[in-house]
C-alpha cells in the first residue's frame, strides 16, 4: 500500500534531531503494522501539493503548529484539496491539525478550546465501534498536543470516541474519511520535549498534570492498526 503524506509542518530542529520529523515518525508508526507500506511526501506548508489524487492508495494529513482558520495560502490550498479528495472518494486520515483541517474543509468549525491546552496523555471513551477498529477496546488513550479543537461538526459526521476535554476526538465522515485529535506518532519522551518547548505558554499546573499522565499506558499501536485497517478497507473498496 502506498500512502501520500500531506506534511503540514516540521518539528523544531532540536526535537526532530532526537525524535525524528513527521515523515519518519509516521513511517515508523504505520510500518510497525505493515513494513511494506510506502510513503510519498508532499510538503504542503511549503506549497507542495499533489496534482492528481489517485497516485496513492490513501492519504495522511499531519499535525502542524498552525491553526486551520489562519488563512495562509497553503492552508486554503489544503482545504480545497481535502474537499476534492472527499468528492473523489479518496481515502484520507487526519492527525491533530489534519483532523481539524478535515472538519473545517467539510463545513465544521475549529477554534481555540476554552478548556486550554491538551498535552500529555488524553483519556477517551470509544462510543461507536466500526469493523476497522480491531482489536476492539473501550478506550483510546493517546499523546496530545493542541489548543485548537473541532467545535462544530460537519453534517453527517460520526463521533467514534470522546472525552469531557475533547468531545469530538475520533471522527468518521462516510466510508473514506477518518481523523483523530491525538498524536499516535509521538512518544512520551517527544511529548515531554514538546511541553518543555512551550515554556510559559503552558500553565504550570497543566504541565504538572500532563507530565504525570505520561506514566499511563498509551494506545499508539492500537491506533496505528486502526489507521492501517481503515486505509486498507478504503483502498480495497474499488
Amino acid at each position: 500500500m502506498k500512502v501520500g503524506l500531506l506534511q503540514c509542518d516540521d518539528l523544531a530542529p532540536h526535537v526532530a534531531s532526537v525524535h525524528g520529523n513527521y515523515p519518519a515518525l509516521y513511517a515508523g508508526l504505520l510500518q510497525a503494522v505493515d513494513p511494506a507500506i510506502e510513503f510519498v511526501t508532499w510538503r504542503v506548508h511549503d506549497g507542495e501539493l499533489p496534482t492528481e489524487s489517485d497516485v496513492v492508495d490513501a492519504w495522511l494529513i499531519s499535525g502542524s503548529k498552525a491553526g486551520v482558520y489562519e488563512g495562509h495560502a497553503w492552508i486554503e490550498s489544503l482545504l480545497a484539496l481535502i474537499r476534492r479528495l472527499h468528492a473523489e472518494h479518496q481515502t484520507v486520515v487526519g492527525i491533530c491539525f489534519g483532523h481539524q483541517a478535515m472538519a473545517q474543509a467539510l463545513g465544521g468549525r475549529v477554534g481555540k478550546s476554552d478548556r486550554g491546552w491538551g498535552v500529555g496523555v488524553s483519556f477517551n471513551t470509544v462510543i461507536h465501534h466500526k469493523p476497522w477498529m480491531t482489536p476492539g477496546q473501550e478506550g483510546l488513550d493517546l499523546i496530545v498536543s493542541h489548543q485548537d479543537q473541532v467545535l462544530a461538526l460537519p453534517e453527517g459526521t460520526e463521533v467514534l470516541a470522546e472525552s469531557p476535554f475533547c468531545p469530538f476526538y475520533l471522527l468518521q465522515y462516510g466510508a473514506r474519511f477518518m481523523s483523530v485529535q491525538g498524536h499516535p506518532e509521538f512518544s512520551k519522551a517527544c511529548s515531554a520535549d514538546l511541553m518543555a518547548d512551550k515554556g510559559d505558554r503552558l500553565p504550570d499546573r497543566r504541565r504538572r498534570e500532563a507530565m504525570a499522565s505520561l506514566n499511563a499506558p498509551v494506545d499508539d499501536h492500537v491506533m496505528a492498526r486502526w489507521i492501517v485497517n481503515f486505509m486498507r478497507d478504503g483502498s480495497a473498496a474499488d
